[in-house]
């Protein structure tokens, strides 16, 4: 079965360690693609702080959506991936005759957790920092009491999700995203842009 804690902790871990070196995934199986998700999370907020600079200019801001782009598609490859995975290990289990689906995939809890490490990363350094005022400190603390809560109850959530599923009380389907926008055949300004001049 898939160990929740493992999940968090290469979480915590690898956004400690990606803020002082160079993003790297030293995971096997299941972990591997969990890293390879959690990656393009860390990426994701990282060109996102860059898209809100007010001295990034036109071209900047460009070269960063289209970064915004590839990294949001990997992503939800990823969770996919995640759940893949996860269907595979579940093929010797026979969900029960009333077992129903969830709201939300384990691949989809992942990329929520991946999310909160960062939110919580970042919200520490904020509740940490020298230059800022009693105010911003104060806010700073208020708002990770939440997110420890937060990621306490989905972390909790996700472990009873994955006990249901190992014991047949409830099935997993991958729900596929189909993206379009990246694809030159669904896009229309990207197929329209191929077409011969008339």
């Amino acid at each position: 079965m898939i160990d929740v804690g493992a999940i968090i902790d290469l979480h915590e871990t690898t956004v400690a360690r990606w803020h002082r070196q160079q993003v790297d995934n030293p995971y096997e199986g299941f972990l591997k693609i969990v890293c390879l998700q959690h990656q393009q999370n860390f990426r994701l907020w990282h060109q996102e702080d860059i898209a809100r600079s007010p001295v990034a200019s036109d071209t900047d801001l460009a070269n960063v959506k289209r970064a915004i782009d590839q990294l949001n598609q990997h992503r939800n490859d990823l969770i996919e991936r995640l759940d893949d995975h996860l269907v595979e290990e579940l093929s010797a289990v026979q969900p029960g005759p009333d077992a129903c689906l969830n709201t939300e995939t384990p691949g989809s809890v992942i990329d929520r957790l991946s999310i909160l490490s960062l939110r919580l990363y970042h919200m520490e350094e904020q509740a940490c920092r020298s230059d800022a005022t009693d105010s911003h400190i104060d806010k700073a603390k208020a708002r990770l009491e939440i997110l420890y809560q937060q990621h306490l109850d989905l972390r909790q959530s996700f472990g009873e999700l994955l006990d249901d599923l190992f014991s047949g009380r409830k099935r997993l389907k991958v729900y596929r995203q189909f993206k379009m926008y990246n694809d030159p055949t669904m896009n229309p300004y990207l197929y329209a842009a191929k077409r011969p001049a008339a």
